[in-house]
């Protein structure tokens, strides 16, 4: 179960004037599961995307590349998002991306539109031929379900491993007009986002240019989706993206009050997807934080924060309550900053200093460790005495039944 992230409810997600979702039962893996997702989006909507920098990339990936650079080459508008469940199409090579050509076509033709109006996303297990037909047989139903009010059925629809859906709905007030910002996400295994397996859309009312919205959609993830960590395994098929309909008729400028309004309301409803995503991870029973201050640059900073937060010994250590906290300080240690000072180095445990100028707090218990290490919500904060650079990540622990988990996968 997920780590203190109460389940949805479908009324507290607002519709965003300008987007209609509906979703199908396909079989793409399992019979009587949602695993087709269709978002048809108004005229004059802007939309931007992040993706996974895995080289072994899927094809629908490489696919909104190329249909995201042929909207702005053509001022050609992005009518239509297709997520499917139960198979990534990733380590598919020329068929694959051909599938994935086959099901922009059939869906342009069903709303249309040209299918290079149309962006694809699959998630799943990678190296199996996409069920195309079974795609394109759910369409209709999908079609025929578009809804505004659909955004807890969509969650629903793009997960996998997960436990449960992940969406949340936000409403702001910008120069005294309200917009609202709705979002689902997906993912609970293979998470280390470098974007930028896992999905995030958010969509608001909001005007904005296209050009700025990839701007803000890149920096914001950098906070958002790519801090977050669960197991180090890059996924083949990441993608964050931001839909902007202009259906509350308010622009966002690139700059001032209303620029400032808007990038943090985006910032805080992606970092709480991204979040949801640690919370699900795959069998964790612990949420953690790890914050890195003192570094020379952000860069370092979250090198050693991924140096914690990837270690297996430091993981497990969480997951059994147990504060062997001098593995922290070894990730520390190796995370490649070769001039680190660890005289410098403070370590805190939440509220309790563990590690001063190097070395063991002299008033340091072990007892007050596992008081902190036994909480389901722990924080991580170390400060490397070099700067004043910081950088915040999110992981949680690992567990046995994350062995499980993934032992049983395709079965």
């Amino acid at each position: 179960m997920s780590v203190n992230s109460p389940l949805p409810i479908a009324s507290d997600l607002n519709p965003v004037e300008g987007l209609r979702l509906g979703f199908a039962e396909a079989g793409i893996k399992k019979p009587g599961r949602k695993d087709v997702l269709v978002f048809e989006l108004a005229e004059g909507t802007s939309v931007a995307g992040v993706f996974t920098k895995n080289r072994f990339c899927a094809a629908p990936v490489q696919i909104c590349r190329e249909h995201l650079n042929v909207s702005q080459k053509e001022n050609l508008q992005i009518r239509a998002l297709l997520v499917n469940t139960g198979n990534a199409n990733a380590g598919t090579g020329e068929p694959g991306y051909q599938n994935a050509i086959k099901t922009c076509d059939e869906l342009a033709k069903l709303l249309g539109i040209r299918r290079e109006q149309v962006l694809p996303f699959s998630t799943g297990v990678i190296l199996e031929p996409l069920p195309v037909d079974k795609v394109i047989a759910g369409m209709p139903q999908a079609i025929s379900g578009l809804k505004a009010d659909n955004w807890l059925n969509a969650a629903e629809s793009i997960m996998t491993t997960d436990t449960q859906p992940k969406a949340c709905s936000t409403k702001i007030e910008v120069n005294g007009q309200q917009i609202t910002l709705t979002g689902i996400s997906k993912g609970a295994g293979m998470i280390h986002p470098n974007m930028a397996t896992m999905l995030g859309y958010v969509a608001t009312d909001a005007k904005i240019a296209q050009d700025l919205l990839q701007k803000l959609t890149t920096e914001v993830a950098d906070v958002s989706f790519n801090a977050i960590t669960i197991d180090g395994d890059t996924s083949t098929n990441d993608s964050f993206v931001v839909m902007a309909t202009g259906a509350s008729g308010l622009e966002i400028p690139s700059s001032g009050v209303a620029y400032e309004a808007f990038k943090k309301a985006l910032t805080e409803i992606s970092q709480k997807l991204a979040q949801m995503i640690v919370r699900d991870g795959e069998g964790a029973t612990k949420f953690i934080t790890i914050q890195i201050d003192g570094g020379r640059n952000k860069e370092e900073c979250k090198q050693v924060a991924e140096a914690i937060a990837h270690s297996p010994l430091v993981k497990t250590a969480f997951f059994a309550s147990d504060p062997n906290l001098g593995r922290i300080l070894a990730a520390i240690g190796y995370a490649g900053i070769a001039d680190l000072d660890v005289n410098g180095v403070q370590l805190w445990l939440d509220d309790v200093w563990v590690a001063k100028n190097g070395g063991r707090h002299p008033d340091y218990k072990e007892e007050d460790g596992q008081r902190v290490m036994k909480k389901s919500e722990i924080q991580v904060k170390a400060d490397l005495g070099r700067g004043k650079a910081s950088q915040t990540i999110w992981t949680c622990d690992l567990s046995h039944e994350y062995v499980s988990i993934n032992a049983d996968y395709r079965s």
